[in-house]
This record gives structure tokens, C-alpha cells and sequence, in this order.
């Protein structure tokens, strides 16, 4: 057992020897001289992109609309044939329509509420009318009008 530490101690000393034997000098950096040291100081500023067949990367994926805006200018996703209106009520003498969304939410809506297809056009006791100007995206050449009237759930 001392043998086998012993030879271990040797080898491991027998391998460091190269490593301090090895001569290390350290040179201070050359400094250049003072007419060299302007142009290395120069920051440039105009960057490229060559897209050799490739989208943009820089290029704004959304065409200059925010997602924020689109959320802040009172547009929905949802379209009008996708509504059920749900209930009505009134405060401070203007009419509140309450429509079901597919998923499962409610939008309560006043008169001039838009929709990705339309927006309310009137709202009385019993139904709300809506004016549908789009139709798939693609504008209508004669809005149409769609009453959606309070449907009873038995």
C-alpha cells in the first residue's frame, strides 16, 4: 500500500516537471502609435443585410399594426353570425346588449360597438340590430342589417 502511494506521488510529480519547466515570459502589449489609434476609435454606424433569397429578419412581421392598437380601437375577431344575444338591460337611459360568444364569453355591447364584420346599429327591449358591412373580409357593396332577437334557454 505505501509502495503504490509512493509511485503514485512520483508520477504525478514525474507529469508536472513539463509544465514548470516551460519557460513563461510575458511581453507588455505593443501600443501603437498615436496616428494608428484614430482609425481603430472609429464607430460605424450604417449596417447591410444582403438577403440573397431570404426573408428579412429586420422587416415588421404584423405590417406596422400593433396588436395593442388593434385591441385599443374597440376591434374583436368575432363575427356577428357567431353571436347570440343573451339579454338586454339599461342604464342612464342607453340600452346594453349582452351577446354569447362561441367560446363561451359575453360582450356587452352599446350602440356603435364594432365587430370584425360590423358594428351595433340600434338596441331596444326586446332586440338588437347590427349592421354587417364585411362579409369574409371583403367589404359589402349593400350593408346588410341583422336582428338578433333574446333567445329563451328552456
Amino acid at each position: 500500500m505505501r509502495k503504490a502511494a509512493i509511485l503514485l506521488l512520483a508520477l504525478s510529480l514525474a507529469g508536472s516537471v513539463p509544465l514548470l519547466a516551460q519557460e513563461t515570459t510575458a511581453t507588455p502589449p505593443a501600443t501603437p502609435p498615436q496616428s494608428d489609434i484614430a482609425p481603430m476609435l472609429s464607430v460605424q454606424t450604417g449596417f447591410t443585410y444582403n438577403p440573397e433569397g431570404r426573408r428579412d429578419p429586420f422587416k415588421d412581421l404584423l405590417g406596422g399594426r400593433d396588436l395593442k392598437e388593434k385591441a385599443a380601437l374597440g376591434e374583436n375577431e368575432v363575427s356577428i353570425d357567431d353571436l347570440t344575444l343573451s339579454g338586454i338591460s339599461k342604464y342612464r337611459g342607453a340600452y346594453h346588449a349582452l351577446f354569447s360568444m362561441p367560446q363561451g364569453f359575453s360582450i356587452d355591447a352599446t350602440v356603435g360597438y364594432k365587430f370584425a364584420d360590423g358594428y351595433v346599429l340600434s338596441i331596444n327591449e326586446t332586440q338588437a340590430v347590427l349592421r354587417k358591412t364585411h362579409e369574409r373580409g371583403i367589404p359589402l357593396m349593400r350593408p346588410r342589417d341583422v336582428i338578433k332577437e333574446i333567445t329563451e334557454e328552456l
